[in-house]
């Protein structure tokens, strides 16, 4: 008895440690908009691309720099070469001289004209910051379409083992209860061995949908950077989800064009390909800059002396313009317009591309979201009458007026009834998730 107690208690003690972590869809959201490699990367780049709009808006003002030299130089000379002075001979007689010498300079020079090409690099700088922003907003109603994804498919797998499950209960329920009839000699043997092998399948089919939950949560977990041997429970978010509503969503949403008129006026990655464009008609601006004459300012100071205290003696203050004009560049400007003409144009053609790319979308989703409704109902219905079915058929093999196999063709349509209305139910949260990322409304701000 001793014995048992302790058992007890160290069980108690240890069974913390392997309790399952409850994971609902917007803690699961959250975890992938704060650990997604990719998302991180970008929000990197983004400081980045704050230092470049920076160092465009300092490329308007003046440039300053100092600098400071110090020498020393040392002469050693130890004499003795003759040489002659006015008829005379002389010797030179030993030296040793040295010499030191401070400078201090400051200076720098300014841009007074370069074709607006300046104005145009900011312009360029604050665009680009603006795009990689949409850009990462983009990327976040992703990560939470993604993630739901993922957690529907782990719920929509654990909901057929669950489905599997029950069949193999009922299986052995009916196996059990045709040995009984056997043994009374109402149904004869061949019965036992084809209920049997059903029961062997449901076992099977029950093994595989285990093997697929436990896949599916895997990918899920990894997706979110987890552990996947951590044990968690998921959370049904479409548990107490009525879809009553689904006829008024439907009419909401039913003028396509309407729907791609918001899609353009909300899709973060559209709004990034316009500021593209005009990123890359600037560019036009930088290389047409070329053709214009440049100026710019110069200005200085420097001072030197021999030691530190006469430095300031000796000052030298300067100012200067410079005046350079284009004649002949060898046809590198005229290279440079071409080139930016070519990026603009093809800036304008991905940008209708993707016009085109929304509108595919937009109606497809909206396609799909209707039929996912359909579908939706015609399972439920199946279902029912599957169910109703499988009882009948059940019923009429108990009083002797029906043959086993169509106990177990009714039950296998029933089996299949409940895992084609499980699918259709989440295919339609998904379907209708997936509408609205398309429309860019889906909501991440809530899950930071």
């Amino acid at each position: 008895m001793k014995r048992l107690w302790i058992i007890i208690l160290a069980f108690i003690v240890a069974h913390p440690m392997y309790s399952q972590k409850t994971l609902t869809l917007d803690e699961a959201i959250s975890i992938a908009l704060q650990r997604n490699s990719s998302l991180i990367q970008s929000e990197n780049y983004l400081d980045y691309y704050k230092a470049s709009v920076k160092s465009a808006y300092g490329d308007l003002l003046p440039s300053l720099g100092i600098s400071g030299s110090w020498s020393w130089n040392r002469v050693i000379d130890d004499g003795g070469e003759p040489f002659y002075y006015n008829g005379y001979e002389l010797e030179t007689q030993p030296t040793d001289n040295q010499t030191r010498n401070y400078s201090l300079s400051a200076g720098g020079s300014v841009v007074l004209f370069n074709g607006l090409s300046n104005y145009a690099a900011i312009s360029q700088a604050e665009n680009d910051l603006q795009a990689s922003k949409f850009s990462l907003d983009k990327l976040k109603q992703d990560i939470v379409y993604t993630t739901t994804t993922f957690y529907n498919g782990v719920i929509s797998a654990e909901e057929l083992v669950k489905v599997r499950e029950d069949n193999v209960k009922f299986n052995e329920k009916l196996l059990e209860t045709i040995k009984e009839k056997n043994k009374l000699g109402s149904i004869p043997i061949a019965d036992v061995y084809t209920q049997q092998v059903s029961v062997g399948n449901a076992q099977l089919l029950l093994i595989q949908a285990q093997n697929n939950y436990e896949n599916a949560k895997n990918n899920f977990l990894n997706y979110l950077a987890l552990d996947i041997f951590d044990s968690y429970e998921l959370v049904d978010p479409y548990a107490d989800l009525e879809y009553d509503d689904s006829e008024a969503f439907l009419e909401k949403h039913s003028n396509i064009e309407s729907l791609f008129s918001e899609a353009l006026s909300n899709r973060y990655d559209y709004k990034s390909m316009m500021l593209d464009v005009e990123t890359t008609s600037k560019g036009k601006t930088i290389a047409q800059s070329g053709l214009l004459p440049q100026l710019s300012g110069s200005y200085g100071f420097s001072t030197s002396g021999t030691k530190p205290d006469v430095l300031f003696e000796r000052k030298n203050y300067s100012l200067g313009l410079s005046l350079s004009l284009p004649i002949f560049s060898n046809w590198n400007t005229e290279e440079s317009i071409e080139l930016a003409e070519v990026n603009y144009l093809n800036a304008l053609e991905e940008l209708a591309a993707l016009e085109r790319t929304i509108k595919i979308e937009v109606k497809e989703s909206y396609l799909n979201l209707v039929a996912a409704k359909k579908q939706l109902e015609v399972t439920s219905t199946n279902v029912i009458a599957a169910k109703e079915n499988r009882r009948v058929n059940n019923e009429r093999y108990n009083l002797g007026s029906g043959t086993i196999l169509d106990v177990l063709q009714s039950d296998k349509d029933y089996t299949q009834a409940l895992t084609d209305n499980i699918n259709a139910r989440f295919e339609y949260s998904q379907n209708r998730d997936r509408l609205m990322n398309v429309l860019g409304k889906l909501d991440f701000r809530k899950y930071q």
